[in-house]
Formats: structure tokens, sequence, C-alpha cells
């Protein structure tokens, strides 16, 4: 299946998992587009593609040959750097991808910082649906946190500030395997937290929240189906502003999942990808 902007570069078959650059960004791509929806898988910021794998090898026992692309952002595993990582251009950057591997319209899941990513997608390209793995879209709180840490981000106190970051979302709850697997695919550089982080650093949090309002208004006029799956219990006050911003949104929450819910409970997650329905 050769597409303009897609080279396999390991040889190995797509209908296990074949590594290919689509558009520039190195991806797992597996499976054959049919009827099923495919799947792109986002990866958080600091990690990469391979996060994934406990989750589409268990999707390859119940759900064979749906066709899966894994992509590796920007910065972050075997994919090059780019000057700058705005919300928007890392959405289009996952479009091209997406029109290489010649998919028709996705379900874009995202982890992290990535279901932002991933949210920004379905404004402003076709897709079948996001699945936001624990990432609030009130973005206001996390922008005047990281403004208040600006100068120990930028200077050499990162790796505090990173740790203390990195402590929140309580990889020690997952099982050793996914434990180990979060461990060994973080790669926190400094120059690439800042300026993912860019915009929340450099714009006021009031124009933020204008902008994330404007793109979640566009995902619901596009109808377009939202699932959140959240590692903790998720405040009364937020699940109320999301139901107005975005009403077709649901949330599901795996308790005691901390950061990862899809990684403590990667045979689950499979079958919300499976049957785009959270059980």
């Amino acid at each position: 299946m050769g597409t303009a902007g897609r080279t396999d570069i390991d040889g190995s078959e797509r209908a296990q998992r074949a590594v290919v650059r689509l558009a520039g960004l190195v991806a797992d791509d597996q499976g054959e587009t049919d009827g099923r929806a495919p799947v792109v898988l986002l990866h958080g910021l600091s990690f990469d593609r391979r996060t994934w794998r406990l989750v589409t090898d268990a999707l390859q026992g119940i759900d064979p040959g749906r066709r899966v692309v894994a992509l590796d952002l920007p910065g972050h595993g075997d994919s090059p750097g780019w000057a700058a990582y705005s919300v928007e251009g890392l959405a289009e950057g996952v479009h091209r991808a997406v029109e290489a591997a010649a998919l028709p319209p996705p379900v874009v899941v995202g982890h992290s910082m990535s279901a932002v990513v991933a949210t920004v997608y379905a404004a402003r390209y076709p897709s079948q649906g996001v699945i936001n793995v624990d990432q609030s879209l009130q973005v206001e709180p996390f922008a005047r946190l990281v403004q208040s840490l600006a100068d120990q981000l930028r200077g050499p106190r990162f790796a505090d500030v990173w740790a203390r970051f990195e402590g929140s979302m309580h990889a020690e709850l997952l099982p050793p395997a996914a434990r180990a697997l979060v461990s060994s695919r973080s790669r926190p550089s400094q120059d690439l937290v800042v300026g993912y982080w860019n915009d929340a650093l450099e714009r006021s949090p009031e124009e933020l929240g204008a902008w994330a309002r404007q793109i979640l208004g566009e995902v619901r006029d596009r109808k377009v189906p939202y699932l959140v799956v959240s590692g903790a219990d998720v405040e009364p006050d937020y699940r109320r502003w999301l139901g107005d911003v975005l009403p077709q949104a649901e949330i599901v929450v795996w308790p005691e999942s901390g950061h990862f819910p899809h990684l403590a409970h990667p045979d689950r997650f499979a079958q919300v990808l499976a049957s785009g329905r959270a059980r």
C-alpha cells in the first residue's frame, strides 16, 4: 500500500506492525483499512509511540486487523524536532500524517496534552471521534501554573520542576510492566517541554481559555463523539463545565489508575477502541 509521504523504514510486514514514516513523522502502522474506523494514537509529552504497545497488542487479540497508527510526535521518539510546537501546528502535522497513510476519518486518541491536539484535530479535520486520556480541557489553571514556574522551567531548576509534574502522574499505581514502560520511554528534555508548553507560557490564561472554548464549540457543532477516560475521580464542577461546552462528551473513571488509565488497564482500553464504548 504505497502512498505519498509513507515510507517503510524497517522492512517488516504490515500485518503485524511496520515502522513507517508518514509526512516526516515516524509511526507504528498495523492492520488494514476496511469498514472499521481507523485509530490514530498520540502519546503524551516526553513519551513516544511505544507507550501504546500494551494497548495495541491487546487490541490485536480482540479486534485483529484493525488499522492503527501510533505516531511519534515531533521531537519525540524517532521523529525529528520542529522549530516550534503550537497545538494548531501539531494538529496540522497529524493531519498530514493521516493523509500520507491514506486513512479515512479516524478516531483520534490523545494521552495527556496530546488530548488537546486530538481535540483541535476534531475541530479542524474530519474525524469519527476523540478519546481523551486523562487531560483536562480547562486550560486556564494550567497556564497560570506554568507561568508561575516559567523562570524555573527555563532555568537550571528544570529537572526539579519536571520531577514534581512527573510525581503527580502517579506511575507507582501501574502494574510492574506498565510502570517499566513509562519509565523507559520518558525523555523530558528542557527544550522539548518548554517548546511544547510555549502557548501556555506566552499567552494569557484568559486568551487561552477563549481559544479552548472556541475549539470545543467547533467540536460540539461538528457533533464529534467525545470520550474522556480519567484515572481518578473528576470534580463535579469540571463535569458541569464540560457538559456545558461539549454536551456530547462522556466521562468514564477508572479509579486508582493515575495519569495512565490506558496502561493500568490495556485490555479494557483495547475494548474501548474496538467497540467505541466505555465498558
